[in-house]
């Protein structure tokens, strides 16, 4: 796991949107994007769309259009992962 996937993680304990992931992490839209993906197709997260309370299935092309507008919580998956670390 990278750094940067380990920092997202540590934000993801609680449903966040990328607004606020954006603001606190000091990563480029791309490098968030890009985190926020491989966290999905590890399982280690899960995404939200069009509020917070409404789970979407991940999909590879959907999600590099609208990265930006989901919510994101870590899975117990990752979680585990994040804290064996």
């Amino acid at each position: 796991m990278s750094e940067n996937e380990f920092d997202l993680l540590d934000e993801l304990y609680f449903v966040t949107s990328y607004t606020d992931l954006r603001s606190t992490l000091s990563l480029t839209d791309d490098e968030l994007c890009a985190g926020l993906k491989r966290l999905l197709e590890q399982g280690y997260i899960k995404i939200f769309y069009p509020d917070p309370d409404t789970e979407q299935e991940f999909n590879e092309k959907a999600f590099s259009h609208h990265c930006k507008e989901y919510f994101f919580l870590a899975t117990k998956a990752g979680l585990i992962v994040h804290n064996s670390i």
